[in-house]
């Protein structure tokens, strides 16, 4: 079978391998011009890190994700603990370790996974065409590509998506703005083997560990959209809006170098929707699901599409579009369901309303660990990589 992926980001080189281990005839094309990934870097839990091993990346994924052996809270304003507890119960309910892992090195291991020559970059779809029997994309610069098969994976501004839909697709302001980063891994932020988290006043700054000796960081400043912001100004925002922190605080944003790892992303996902398939058209990741981070949820959700994608077309034979139908009804839900456990977790978590944020802020005063693991693997449990159960 002749597949085209439009986008080479997490989803769409993972379906490629799933598809291509199948012995399918795989080719992705992409809008970007080089692997330079929106976002520094991301958090595997183990239901996206199961799906790495499925495909057979098991030792390459474990040698970039960063050890996080424990989790904690402090004070933003002032430093103090909060809370720190063993994510040792994450790995022992699921099989699998979590890996905090960068972006680009992920991004770069699954498209030589892939292989280059079956990727071409700077190629942006502008239109779908398709017949009983074939799909024809054509591209920006005037070439057409047809195949058995499209698969969707071109991100949160899909134009896949619209052609499925047929109609534009109005995305949904989270309320903050995330900045992102990597720096070096230093102890006076945090535990080089812990995911630590300064929260105070609806804002928070965290610090996750990644293979080389490297803190992955975000920030979030809860703000308007469209606010102006220019590179030249570095870490300034930054500064003013985490005035007055923590000590680990200042020493991370003193790590900081623009020029090198400094993102700035408004957070925005899409109400969940339930057509993911137009014949022989299908969406997946971001295109299908756009959610935001706050479950760090959003390329595991990715990761479980290319693996229900494998499994549909390696059991099932009753053609293009019946595989493709089976795929949406088996994802649509448990997709939509992270995408709201997103936005509910972002009103908690940013002072949207006050007296809630003040709750769990005390509530993180006496926590043991035992309600945050029960989230963690709540937002794993009906994953369908979770093969066997979870251990209690």
């Amino acid at each position: 079978m002749r597949v085209i992926i439009i986008g080479a980001g997490i989803g769409g080189t993972s379906a490629g391998i799933a598809l291509q281990r199948l012995g399918h005839d795989v080719r992705i094309y992409d809008q970007i011009r080089e692997n330079r990934p929106v976002g520094a870097a991301l958090s595997l839990w183990p239901n996206g890190v199961k799906v790495l091993n499925w495909l057979g990346l098991r030792d390459e994924v474990a040698a970039l994700g960063g050890r996080m052996d424990t989790m904690a809270y402090a004070d933003g304003l002032t430093g103090d603990s909060m809370c720190r507890f063993s994510l040792d119960p994450v790995t022992a309910q699921t099989g699998q370790r979590s890996y905090p892992v960068a972006r680009a090195d992920l991004q770069a291991l699954l498209m030589d996974a892939v292989g280059p020559d079956r990727i071409r970059l700077g190629m942006r779809m502008v239109a779908v065409d398709q017949t009983e029997d074939e799909v024809t994309v054509t591209f920006e610069n005037g070439e057409t590509a047809t195949a058995d098969l499209v698969i969707g994976a071109d991100g949160a501004r899909s134009a896949t998506r619209d052609y499925v839909l047929g109609r534009p697709t109005e995305r949904t302001y989270s309320g903050y703005t995330n900045f992102n980063g990597l720096v070096p891994a230093d102890t006076r932020i945090g535990p080089v083997d812990q995911w630590t988290t300064y929260v105070a006043d609806g804002k928070r700054v965290s610090v996750m560990p990644v293979a080389g000796d490297r803190f992955y960081f975000f920030c979030d400043v809860p703000q308007p959209s469209g606010l102006a912001y220019d590179r030249a100004d570095g870490v300034a925002p930054l500064r003013a809006a985490f005035a007055g922190w923590a000590p680990g605080v200042q020493t991370l944003l003193d790590a900081i170098d623009p020029d090198v790892s400094l993102n700035r992303v408004e957070i925005w996902d899409v109400d969940p929707f339930h057509t993911w398939t137009r014949g022989r058209v299908a969406l997946l990741g971001d295109s299908a699901h756009n959610t935001a981070p706050d479950i760090g949820q959003g390329a595991c959700s990715a990761l479980e599409d290319s693996f229900v994608l494998g499994l549909v077309f390696a059991t099932t034979s009753l053609g293009v579009t019946d595989s493709l139908r089976r795929y949406e009804r088996a994802r649509t839900e448990r997709a939509a369901d992270l995408v709201l456990r997103a936005r509910k977790r972002a009103e908690e978590t940013h002072g949207f309303d006050p007296e809630t944020t003040a709750a769990w802020y005390e509530g993180l005063r006496r926590e043991t660990g035992e309600n945050v693991i029960r989230g963690i693997v709540g937002n794993i449990a009906d994953s369908p990589v979770t093969i066997g159960g979870l251990l209690t």
